[in-house]
């Protein structure tokens, strides 16, 4: 697992240990990290404050996001996916998509390159907070 996954895994945890869902983001510009951040719809009680909404609000005005590239620990949903596309970002790291798989289509289909990088500790994780959680995982991905 690279910094970076890394970096994102501190903030699945993070909000883990928060009461909240366990996934996280960081935003790379070359070699830095510019945003960070975790799913905080719990924590927040606000239904779009997902890990990489966070992350991108986290990173705050940068001008361009074309030579930046996303980090998730989970496979970004439509509403995330959307935000990628809308700023421009051009390539997208999945820890994972085993437990969901996301909008990878739609991402890829806008321009977006997308690689999921199936980390057994991404998926670990998110399998042990759906098995423990399984009504608030499906209120997060809008299956109640």
């Amino acid at each position: 697992m690279d910094k970076f996954m890394e970096a994102a895994m501190a903030e699945a945890r993070a909000g883990l240990s928060e009461g909240g869902i366990p996934i996280g983001s960081v935003l790379v510009r070359g070699t830095e990290i510019v945003g960070r951040g975790h799913n905080q719809r719990v924590q927040a009680g606000d239904p779009v404050l997902h890990a990489e909404i966070d992350c991108l609000r986290n990173a705050g005005r940068i001008g361009t996001y074309r030579d930046t590239v996303l980090y998730s620990t989970l496979m970004p949903c439509y509403l995330c996916a959307g935000a990628v596309v809308q700023f421009g970002i051009p390539h997208v790291i999945a820890g994972e998509s085993r437990n969901f798989p996301g909008a990878r289509a739609f991402l890829e289909e806008h321009g977006v390159r997308v690689v999921d990088l199936d980390l057994p500790e991404c998926v670990t994780l998110m399998r042990e907070f759906i098995t423990v959680h399984p009504r608030l995982w499906n209120e997060d991905i809008g299956e109640l």
